[in-house]
C-alpha cells in the first residue's frame, strides 16, 4: 500500500475506486466496506483507495475534545494496509478543510487530487461542511463531475451494527470480549514505563507503571484485566494482569495504568510496552489492608494462569450480548 498525504504527488493509477471516512479502529465494519471497494476496483481494472483524515474532526472543531481514539494515525494506516488496499490518502483535517462543502470536497479533493472515479459510501457516513448533505446529494454531485457514487450496506455481527462508537461503549463499560469481537483483534495501549510508588513490589507483585498522560487513545473502564504484553520490539508475548484505577486501598491516588507481567524478571523503566486486553477480571475496589489486596491479587494471578484460553499462544472465547447505545 502507498500512503499519500493531501497535496503530495504520486505515480500510480490516477483513476481509482475509493471510500472515505475516519476509520477509527479499522474494525470489522470498516473491513467489510474496504473489501467492497477492492472488489469493485478489481472488476473495473482500477486502483482501490481509502481516503481518511489525520485527526478526528472533533479534535479541531471541538477545541481538542475529540473522543478517545481506538487507534493512533500510525496504527490506523498500518491496519488499513493489511486489508490489501492500494492507496491510503490522508487528508490533514483543518478548519479550512472543515469549511469545504461536500460538493467542493468531492470536486477539488476526491476527483481533482485523488482521481476518484467511483466512490463507495458507508451506510451512515456524512462529510462536508456541517455534514448537512446526504447520500442523495453525493449521488447528484457525482453525476455532475463524472464520479459514480454507490452506497454500502451496514455490517452486522450477531445482530450488532459494528461501529466505532459501539466499540468505544464496550471498552468504556469494560466489555473487552465484545469489543474484541467487533474489532477483529485485541484492543491495545502502548506507553512508556515510568517509576511509580512501588506498592505492588512490596506485596510481591511488581508492576510496570505506564505513562498514559498524553495518550489520545480510549482508556477502558477502571478495573483489573487479563492482558498480553509485548516489550519493545521483542516478538515474545507475555501474560499479565493490568490495573486501571486510583488504587483506593492506598488512599485514592490519581488515575494509573499498571501491569504485572507474569513470570517476568527484568528492568522495564524507560522501555515502551504494548498491552493487549483479553478480558476483564473484576472491578477495582477498596480492600481493608494491603494484605487483603495481595491475597486478591494472588487469586487474580491464578485465574489468569489457569484459564484454558489465556495463554501466550491461546485465544479468548468470545460471546456477544446486547451492545451499548451508540453508532458511528
Amino acid at each position: 500500500m502507498q500512503t499519500i498525504f493531501l497535496n503530495e504527488t504520486y505515480s500510480g493509477n490516477k483513476d481509482c475506486v475509493a471510500t472515505i471516512g475516519f476509520f477509527d479502529g479499522v474494525h470489522k465494519g470498516h473491513e467489510f466496506l474496504i473489501r467492497r471497494v477492492i472488489t469493485d476496483a478489481r472488476n473495473l481494472g482500477l486502483a482501490a483507495a481509502v481516503v481518511t483524515f489525520d485527526r478526528h474532526p472533533r479534535e479541531v472543531l471541538g477545541g481538542g475534545n475529540g473522543p478517545g481514539m481506538l487507534c493512533t494515525l500510525e496504527e490506523r494506516i498500518e491496519r488499513i494496509g493489511r486489508t490489501g488496499i492500494d492507496f491510503c490518502f490522508v487528508v490533514p483535517f483543518s478548519r479550512e478543510v472543515s469549511m469545504l462543502s461536500a460538493h467542493d470536497f468531492m470536486k477539488d479533493v476526491l476527483k481533482g487530487q485523488f482521481g476518484v472515479r467511483q466512490l463507495v459510501i458507508g451506510y451512515d457516513n456524512r462529510f462536508g461542511h456541517d455534514r448537512t448533505e446526504g447520500f442523495e446529494d453525493y449521488v447528484r454531485f457525482g453525476s455532475e463531475m463524472g464520479m459514480e457514487v454507490l452506497g454500502c450496506s451496514a455490517f452486522q455481527e450477531d445482530g450488532v451494527y459494528v461501529s466505532s462508537s459501539v466499540i468505544r461503549g464496550y471498552l468504556s463499560n469494560g466489555q473487552i470480549t465484545e469489543a474484541t469481537q467487533c474489532l477483529g483483534y485485541q484492543y491495545s495501549l502502548t506507553a512508556r514505563v515510568v517509576r511509580g510508588e512501588q506498592e505492588g513490589r512490596k506485596m510481591g507483585f511488581p508492576t510496570a507503571n505506564l505513562d498514559i498522560s498524553h495518550t489520545r487513545k480510549l482508556i477502558p473502564q477502571q478495573g483489573v484485566y487479563a492482558v498480553y504484553v509485548h516489550i519493545g520490539d521483542d516478538s515474545r508475548r507475555w501474560l499479565g494482569m493490568m490495573n486501571i484505577g486510583r488504587r483506593p486501598t492506598f488512599g485514592d491516588k490519581p488515575m494509573t495504568a499498571e501491569v504485572h507481567i507474569l513470570d517476568f524478571n527484568g528492568d522495564l523503566y524507560g522501555k515502551e510496552i504494548s498491552v493487549a486486553f483479553i478480558r476483564r477480571l473484576r472491578g477495582e475496589r477498596l480492600f481493608a489492608s494491603p494484605e487483603e489486596l495481595a491475597e486478591q491479587l494472588r487469586r487474580d494471578c491464578m485465574e489468569v494462569k489457569t484459564h484454558p484460553n489465556l495463554s501466550p499462544n491461546g485465544e479468548e472465547i468470545k460471546t456477544h450480548p446486547n451492545p451499548p447505545e451508540g453508532r458511528g
